[in-house]
C-alpha cells in the first residue's frame, strides 16, 4: 500500500503543485566588503563563445574591486586552471602582486585550482 501512496503522490498533478518547498530559504545577500588596496581583491570573469579570432573564442577579465581597472586576455575555446594561473603570473601578479582574494563566477574547485597553481609558479 506504501509505494500505490507513493506513485498516486507522484503522479497526481493537484499534489506535485501544492506540495511544500522542501528546502531552507535561501539567505539574504550580503556585499562583498571594500577593498583597502589597489589590485589586493580582485574579481575574474569569462566571456566565452565569441567569434573565432585567431584561434581565440574567450575574454578572460581581471578587474580590480576597488579601482575597477581592468585587465583583458583572449583564451581559447577550451581553458583550464594551469593555462589561467600562467595568465595570472605573467600578467597580473608580476605587475600588482599576490591578489589576497579573487571572486569569480567559477565553481569553488577552479578557483581552489587556480590558487594552487599560482603559489605553485
Amino acid at each position: 500500500m506504501r509505494n500505490d501512496v507513493c506513485y498516486f503522490v507522484r503522479d497526481c498533478q493537484m499534489c506535485q503543485r501544492m506540495k511544500s518547498e522542501s528546502l531552507a530559504p535561501a539567505g539574504l545577500l550580503h556585499p562583498l566588503p571594500i577593498p583597502q588596496q589597489v589590485f589586493k581583491d580582485i574579481s575574474m570573469n569569462f566571456i566565452i563563445g565569441l567569434p573565432k579570432s585567431r584561434g581565440k573564442e574567450a575574454i578572460m577579465v581581471v578587474v580590480d574591486r576597488l579601482t575597477k581597472y581592468a585587465h583583458f586576455f583572449t583564451l581559447p575555446r577550451q581553458f583550464d586552471g594551469r593555462l589561467i594561473s600562467k595568465i595570472m603570473v605573467h600578467c597580473v601578479v608580476k605587475l600588482h602582486g599576490v591578489p589576497r582574494s579573487i571572486v569569480s563566477d567559477r565553481d569553488r574547485i577552479f578557483v581552489s585550482e587556480l590558487w594552487t597553481k599560482i603559489m605553485q609558479l
